[in-house]
This record gives structure tokens, C-alpha cells and sequence, in this order.
């Protein structure tokens, strides 16, 4: 069962699933989705304080980060934006790996792309941030952002989901689109109609 009444009455769609089927939405979590907070947060902030990782897995894991595509040595320093798009790895293998991790001994070969913070404020609006995840770090955060809920392309899902085989949809326990419990047949056919971001949560009772 979902886990409170509240999940139930989300808009969005809701997922209640086998844990053996939550690597399914690896792809979403690669290619990003979006993530709504404020504007002038920094990427600890943001991390630890509205995702829940915590500062410990933030230092040891999260070796290698990118903001707009520039690797960021401070988290504390760099601030987001409305439109920005945060990418986290955990350590890569190779010379690019060495050359992306924080505070490389091989920083200096990237000075000219490393990512620089400007002054900026806080002034509260909300700011949409997209996210991706790769490696270690899908592996063992995904299940955690998927239960708390992620933004995602409509199309992007509906994609992803019409590619599923029977096994799928009968590892699918409960199904809620916004708060209306329905059965797999009806599904893609009420998706279409929403627009064109959708927030889906997956829940797995073995996590739970």
C-alpha cells in the first residue's frame, strides 16, 4: 500500500512496485529530471537539506560534480538557478575521472572549464533544477528520490513505460494517477492527457 493518505491524493502518478522493478527508471534518472527549489541555493543546501543525502555520503560518494556542465570543487559556494542542471557521479575510472573529482590533484588541467561562482543572492523565487545521476551514486540514490517523488517528461515516460513487458506491469502492485487508483490497461491512455511534465513517485514496500 502506499504509504499514507496524502500519496494517494497527489496529483501525478504513483507507483507501487517490486524492488526488483525500480532499476526500470535508471534511463529517467540518467537523461534528468527536474527538481523544484529556491533560487540562490547552494549545491550542499540543496543536497542535504531538500533531498535528504546526508553530509557524509555528499563528501564520500559524490566524487565528481558538474553545474551546467563545469565541475564544481565547492559545493558550499556554488548556487543554483532556475534552469540550471546538476549532474553527480561517484568516482569515475581513467584520467577524465581524476581530472572531474573535487579537488583533484589534477584540477589545474581544468581551471578554464572549472565552474566559478558569482555574487549572487537569495531572493526565494522557485527555481526548476534538472538533475542526473550516474553510476554508484543512481544506484543507491534512486530508489530514494524515486519514493520522494520526481518531475519528469510526459513523452520521456510514456516512452519508457509502453517499452515494458507483461512481468512489468504484473510487478506493479497499486497504480494512482492523480489519486484515482487504476488498473495498468488504462494507464498510458490517461497519461496523454496530462501535460507535458508529470510528477511520478515509485514506491517499493521492500524499501519502505
Amino acid at each position: 500500500m502506499l504509504r499514507n493518505e496524502k500519496d494517494k491524493s497527489r496529483k501525478g502518478l504513483s507507483l507501487v512496485i517490486s524492488k526488483r522493478l525500480i532499476s526500470v527508471f535508471s534511463p529517467l534518472l540518467q537523461h534528468g529530471f527536474s527538481v523544484i527549489t529556491t533560487e540562490g541555493t547552494n549545491i550542499k543546501e540543496f543536497l542535504c537539506y531538500h533531498l535528504g543525502f546526508s553530509p557524509e555520503y555528499l563528501n564520500e560518494r559524490i566524487q565528481s560534480i558538474l553545474l551546467n556542465g563545469k565541475p564544481v570543487d565547492n559545493p558550499d559556494r556554488a548556487t543554483l538557478e532556475d534552469g540550471s542542471t546538476l549532474a553527480l557521479s561517484a568516482s569515475m575510472p581513467g584520467l577524465v575521472g581524476a581530472t572531474l573529482r573535487r579537488e583533484s590533484i589534477l584540477a589545474s588541467f581544468r581551471s578554464t572549464i572549472t565552474h566559478k561562482e558569482k555574487n549572487k543572492t537569495k531572493d526565494g523565487r522557485p527555481a526548476r533544477v534538472t538533475l542526473k545521476l550516474f553510476n554508484l551514486v543512481m544506484k543507491e540514490s534512486g530508489p530514494h528520490l524515486l519514493k520522494q517523488g520526481i518531475i519528469v517528461e510526459k513523452d520521456e515516460l510514456i516512452g519508457l513505460l509502453k517499452n515494458q513487458p507483461s512481468s512489468f506491469w504484473e510487478g506493479c502492485k497499486e497504480i494512482y494517477l492523480n489519486g484515482e487508483n487504476i488498473i495498468p490497461d488504462e494507464l498510458l491512455e490517461k497519461i496523454e492527457s496530462e501535460g507535458e511534465w508529470i510528477f511520478l513517485q515509485v514506491i517499493s514496500p521492500e524499501e519502505s
